[in-house]
């Protein structure tokens, strides 16, 4: 069997009881180091599992997930993603390849961003579409995921934006190299989002999402250290909300009274 298991997101104690016990068994347990990571680090979470982690990182996930899938029609294999399984679209690839394969599957649900987010004060049902904001360079500085904020605002939803990381992350010039070099491991801030927010707002000033809109900056959701901030993204821009992972909400032109009440006790 194949399991994929979701930890949550704060620390090793985040982890079903059913996910665990599926752990200890295991033959061999991945940790995938691509799409996300948790605060705790590697070595709290081997101690709390009682097992080793193999660490499968973005070239294991893309290009060696035979790796992973080695003997899992005999034995027992897990693949262990922080938040929810399907709380990224590489894990749904995993699964229809391990199908494909003739690979048994099954999923340990947990906590994700995706609902943990509700932790602000502001409505679930009240989000509309989820948008990445990806780090921007001299020469590519995509703004594809500004329309989609703009669509929720519209519709008076408010708006998750899931700020980049780059872990192991190879670098423009070992791409043309057999030896492959890394840029070191990078989290987007939610100060950081807000000042290429601000500058797609300051190309599109017709547009309803300008530097006035309130936010909500999110910071190690479910862990011991969550920070909350809330405030117009012009300020979102001045404040560092210390270690990663990060989140950013957009919200909607019109707030609930209980949104309203319960954002206060964060106000910048």
């Amino acid at each position: 069997m194949f399991f994929l298991i979701g930890l949550g997101l704060g620390d090793p104690k985040d982890i079903t009881v059913k996910g665990l016990e599926i752990i200890k068994k295991c033959n061999r347990v991945y940790l995938e180091s691509y799409t996300s990571i948790l605060p705790c680090g590697t070595e709290a979470l081997e101690e709390f599992y009682g097992k080793k982690l193999i660490i499968a990182d973005r070239d294991v996930i893309e290009q060696d997930v035979d790796e992973i899938f080695y003997e899992a029609d005999k034995l027992d294999i897990a693949l262990l993603v922080v938040g929810d399984p399907f709380g990224a679209t590489t894990h749904t690839d995993l699964i229809l390849r391990a199908k494909e394969r003739g690979i048994k599957v099954q999923i340990v649900h947990n906590a994700s961003i995706l609902n943990a987010v509700g932790c602000c004060g502001l409505q679930l049902y009240s989000f509309g579409e989820t948008v990445s904001i990806p780090y921007w360079t001299d020469t590519w500085q995509p703004d594809s995921f500004f329309d989609k904020i703009v669509a929720n605002h519209q519709r008076g939803l408010h708006t998750l934006c899931l700020l980049d990381i780059k872990v192991k992350e190879p670098t423009l010039e070992s791409l043309t190299k057999k030896k492959k070099e890394y840029m070191p491991a990078k989290f987007m801030s939610v100060s950081e989002a807000s000042q290429q927010l601000l500058q797609i707002v300051e190309r599109n000033p017709d547009t309803c999402i300008t530097k006035n809109c309130l936010c909500v900056g999110i910071a190690r959701v479910g862990s011991d250290t969550q920070q909350i901030i809330v405030g117009s993204l012009s300020k979102m821009v001045e404040y560092d909300l210390g270690k990663p992972l990060h989140s950013l909400v957009i919200t909607g032109p019109n707030l609930h009274p209980l949104e309203v009440e319960y954002l206060e006790q964060f106000k910048i």
